[in-house]
């Protein structure tokens, strides 16, 4: 409740992430996945030629943890939480291991 009353806080955050997300879909695109458009603190992205499923195992075996979901309509992608620029970086750094 603090940290919502605090708006400069709450502001310094909401523009740290978009900051990072920007960041985040445009590393993903330059590799070549298709990125949903997102507001939020997370996106959806999937790759031709790789399923959800063994992007999210191989990220898993790496110590990168992202969501995975089977349904049907979204079984191609992975749930990605923006995190820290840091944090960012080694996700993309372990993705393209995968891709390459």
């Amino acid at each position: 409740a603090a940290a919502m009353e605090d708006t400069e806080y709450f502001e310094k955050c909401i523009g740290e992430i978009m900051r990072v997300r920007e960041l985040t879909v445009s590393k993903l695109k330059e590799m070549g996945f298709d990125v949903l458009p997102s507001k939020t603190n997370f996106v959806f992205a999937k790759k031709e030629g790789f399923s959800g499923e063994t992007i999210y195992t191989e990220l898993k075996k790496r110590g990168i943890l992202v969501r995975h979901f089977k349904s049907e309509r979204i079984k191609d992608f992975v749930r990605i939480t923006i995190g820290t620029e840091e944090q960012m970086n080694a996700f993309i750094e372990k993705l393209q291991e995968i891709i390459e």
